[in-house]
């Protein structure tokens, strides 16, 4: 069964794929089917810039658990960051 619940959020960063290095503008977040991971339903994220092709895209299957344990980690390592550090990567 799938939710069709998807979030798309402009983003600002860096993706590696086949040609290298490109700038991220936008990511897509959703609980679906995957294409490769063996899970019967993942956490999918398509880190995106529409504006340089199809192959400016990096996609992630993660199961439910490691998406979490991710999530959780990701606010940790915001929180434990110098304020100093956040506010001048803002700029």
């Amino acid at each position: 069964m799938c939710t069709y619940e998807t979030a798309t959020l402009p983003i600002s960063g860096a993706g590696k794929g086949r040609d290298g290095w490109f700038p991220l503008t936008d990511a897509t977040v959703y609980f679906d089917h995957p294409v490769a991971a063996p899970q019967s339903h993942t956490l999918n994220v398509d880190f995106r810039n529409p504006g340089l092709g199809a192959a400016a895209r990096v996609a992630v299957e993660l199961d439910p658990a490691a998406a979490r344990a991710l999530a959780e980690n990701i606010l940790a390592m915001l929180d434990a960051a110098p304020p100093a550090l956040l506010e001048e990567s803002l700029a």
